[in-house]
């Protein structure tokens, strides 16, 4: 469903959010490690996530990663997704066929509208405060 870039910056997300919340910057050394991403990868996944505003860098001996904590929870996965994949993921065709709309459907078309659909409310109203809290309270994780 969503690119593997789009896995990682996700990922990447939680993981600075979380350590938003103690006061702690990561480096994207820690972050490739901490979501098995590649080094040279993640750290284009997070220079895009700078550029659209999600997350911040900060340079010097101190720095790293880090998302606003009073802004985590203004966050949405939307806006991640947005970041790095663009819109494609709501209006592909299920089949990836080039050439497919309300006029030359492909076989799944039409059940397919209805979870795109439900995949943007899903995406526009999760924040990124949501999903870090419960990978803190134990009730999702972040690896297997």
């Amino acid at each position: 469903m969503f690119s593997k870039a789009c896995e990682y910056g996700i990922k990447a997300c939680i993981f600075i959010a979380i350590n938003s919340y103690e006061g702690k910057r990561v480096s994207p050394k820690e972050i490739a490690e901490e979501i098995n991403s590649p080094q040279a990868f993640t750290a284009k996944i997070l220079q895009a996530l700078v550029r659209h505003n999600i997350i911040e860098s900060v340079k010097g001996a101190y720095g790293g990663f880090e998302v606003s904590k009073n802004e985590i929870k203004h966050i949405k996965l939307a806006q991640i997704v947005k970041a790095i994949d663009g819109d494609s993921i709501y209006n592909g065709c299920g089949l990836g066929l080039e050439k497919c709309d309300e006029n030359h459907p492909c076989p799944v078309h039409d059940k397919f509208k209805g979870v795109r659909d439900e995949l943007k409310y899903m995406l526009e109203n999760t924040s990124l405060e949501e999903l870090a809290l419960n990978i803190k309270s134990g009730a999702s994780f972040l690896k297997a």
